[in-house]
């Protein structure tokens, strides 16, 4: 009874710091299943081009109507994780690294994995690494000529009284999207400072606050606001598509966390072909997620033709869901 105890206040607490972040998506599931006990779950909390692209690379390399491909927010996933462990449904799970550390270190609900590409770096062997996420500043080039508005070059010009108004970022409180501006900030110019700076961009952010990591660019593509803050790929995608959309590596660096895939232990019943799809995910999926997250994760990667990050940083600190509270606080 005390371990259950004890393991409940644990698990209050992790969702505490969890809680912070809301859903990103609606649960939906991939038209693959058709109730076959023995399909690989997988549960993602990842974009939509990556999504498709592990549908597409599954269904080319045998394994079509072999899995159900199921999308969660990121906060409903890691709940899940954490309350369920490896009583999960899921086989196979792609989620923001820190939080499957955070997991892991209370329990191992993770399989060693037999990786058949070498990551660069030196990782825990419960995790793949799938994609790089990079926070930029973007903007409508028509609306910021429009209101004859200076391009800015760094996080802490988004501070500046000029943009209110004209600002969209994304919540902490629910995009991990958010936190790779507080990162930059914090980083760079310490907490004490980067809490003004923070405190000045939200005045000029005002209603425009967005709950999803990629409504600030919705509605910097209408002209709603000239600019905001998110991920890179995204910005790219709409430019290459002739959008007047643009972006700026900001000047303190473009910070960066990454997603990863992890196979849960199920002992015996462990499903076999699940870590099978994550080494065919992790081999033949690479050139085309390098598409669209250009950054070295594996050493057979090949960025040639790509547009990489100029200045890419990670924040020095070890990411975890207790840090992620701590930054967020700077703006309660």
């Amino acid at each position: 009874m005390k371990k259950l105890v004890k393991k409940g206040f644990i698990y209050l607490s992790f969702v505490s710091a969890l809680g912070i972040l809301g859903a990103c998506s609606t649960s939906n599931a991939s038209e693959n299943a058709n109730g076959n006990e023995e399909k690989v779950i997988i549960y993602t909390n990842a974009d939509e081009e990556p999504v498709q692209i592990i549908k597409d690379v599954l269904d080319s390399n045998g394994f079509e109507n072999q899995y159900l491909l199921q999308s969660f927010g990121t906060s409903e996933l890691s709940g899940k994780l954490w309350a369920e462990g490896t009583d999960i449904e899921a086989d196979l799970v792609t989620m923001s690294t820190f939080y499957l550390d955070g997991v892991q270190e209370n329990e191992q609900v993770f399989k060693e994995l037999a990786l058949e590409v070498q990551p660069i770096d030196d990782l825990p062997n419960y995790q793949a690494p799938m994609t790089t996420q990079e926070g930029v500043i973007f903007y409508n080039t028509q609306a910021m000529e429009e209101a004859d508005l200076p391009v800015p070059t760094s996080l802490a010009d988004l501070a500046d009284p000029i943009y209110e108004g004209q600002l969209a970022i994304s919540d902490i409180n629910h995009s991990s999207t958010a936190w790779l501006l507080f990162q930059g900030l914090i980083d760079q110019y310490g907490e004490t400072e980067a809490q003004t700076i923070l405190a000045d961009i939200y005045d000029n952010v005002g209603d425009h606050i967005e709950a999803s990591g990629s409504g600030p660019l919705k509605k910097v593509r209408v002209g709603e606001v000239a600019l905001g803050f998110g991920l890179r790929h995204q910005a790219i995608k709409d430019k290459k598509e002739g959008l007047p959309i643009d972006f700026v590596e900001p000047s303190e660096g473009t910070y960066a966390l990454t997603e990863s895939l992890a196979v849960i232990d199920k002992g015996d019943d462990t499903n076999p072909l699940a870590e099978k799809m994550l080494n065919v995910i992790i081999k033949e999926g690479r050139a085309d997620l390098l598409q669209f997250y250009p950054s070295k994760l594996y050493e057979t990667d090949d960025l040639a033709g790509v547009e990489t990050a100029k200045n890419q940083k990670v924040f020095p600190e070890t990411l975890t869901p207790d840090l992620l509270k701590k930054h967020a606080s700077l703006v309660e």
